[in-house]
């Protein structure tokens, strides 16, 4: 067998492939017609390089110092692990020590995103929850609309991986590949909808009341009694397209005025039930991480989530509108828990 100084890139695969398959060293060296040496000295050296590696000690903290962390972690959310430290006159701790006595006390987190609320918002949304404090919100059609995007919201394609497997591979696209503009309804224990803006069309006054027509006057609305009609209450936002002077005459002339369109106070999702109807279709068509190549399969996926939505989930949403009310009323017109 003749001799040669280094292995090749191919050859190197085909030695890892062999190992795998349970072949010796000599084997190997026959079948790729090399020194048998020359395998040997790559196997040890490759075991070399893959040596476990050892976790130092940590430093100890005594349980007064734990104490004081744990205190400073929750007066400083979203701080630091050596600002922590800091505040606690602790140094000295490497950060891998530092955060691993944060992990038994805590959770790293994003900041969750809300509108800022001035006096004017809470006072409105105080009114507002006195107004509608005794409503039948069975009687409600709670609307809104959502993007969904073919890459799924930021930072949900995470979970646990097995010692020894490799991360999945996941696409980079601007603005998530683009996404689908859907709207719905819910209202007792029925989901009305959803319905899929056309791809490309900028919802304002005019195309959100043509998009109205064409879906939920049309495909839903036209079929209930005329009971129904008398006593159902439409709410939707304050979005531009939705509280301009246009939609408002528009739905007028359909009917929809005055008592039966509810009034909706400034920079409150938290206080739409169906915000929380977006939270578990969302959950459902990005599990697992999961990306869609075209914006006619994820439009499928919403569509069938959708569908596993059962009256009882619809139900537990509507009737969560009294202690929202309440807690809006309770807080002073701060932020709720949705």
């Amino acid at each position: 067998m003749g001799q040669k100084k280094d292995l090749t890139g191919s050859e190197k695969s085909k030695i890892v492939r062999y190992l795998a398959e349970g072949c010796s060293s000599l084997k190997i060296a026959k079948l790729l017609k090399r020194d048998h040496r020359t395998i040997k000295r790559f196997i040890q050296n490759s075991q070399q390089g893959c040596k476990k590696r050892v976790e130092k000690p940590r430093r100890k903290i005594t349980a007064h110092e734990l104490r004081k962390v744990k205190r400073a972690a929750a007066k400083m959310p979203l701080a630091t692990s050596l600002a922590i430290f800091q505040s606690c006159n602790i140094t000295g701790v490497p950060k891998s020590t530092r955060c691993a006595i944060l992990r038994d006390m805590a959770k790293v987190r994003k900041a969750e995103r809300r509108p800022p609320l001035n006096k004017t918002h809470k006072l409105k949304r105080q009114d507002w929850s006195k107004k509608y404090l005794k409503t039948d919100f069975s009687k409600v059609l709670w609307t809104d609309e959502m993007r969904v995007s073919l890459d799924g919201p930021d930072g949900w394609a995470r979970g646990w991986i097995g010692k020894g497997q490799r991360a999945p591979v996941r696409l980079r696209r601007q603005q998530g590949g683009g996404g689908v503009l859907v709207w719905a309804g819910i209202i007792k224990d029925e989901l009305v909808g959803p319905f899929r803006v056309e791809d490309g069309v900028k919802l304002n006054s005019q195309s959100y009341c043509q998009f109205l027509e064409d879906t939920f006057f049309k495909q839903w609305y036209r079929k209930k009694s005329a009971s129904f009609k008398k006593n159902m209450i439409f709410m939707q936002d304050n979005a531009p397209s939705h509280a301009s002077k246009y939609s408002t005459a528009w739905l007028a002339r359909k009917g929809i005025k005055e008592e039966r369109l509810m009034t909706w106070p400034p920079c409150s999702p938290d206080l739409n039930p169906i915000e929380n109807l977006w939270s578990i279709i969302k959950s459902e068509i990005y599990k697992e991480g999961k990306q869609y190549t075209s914006l006619n399969s994820v439009w499928e996926a919403v569509v069938a989530a959708a569908r596993n939505v059962d009256g009882e989930q619809i139900k537990t949403l509507r009737e969560s509108m009294d202690g929202r009310l309440l807690s809006v009323l309770a807080k002073k017109g701060g932020y709720i828990g949705r």
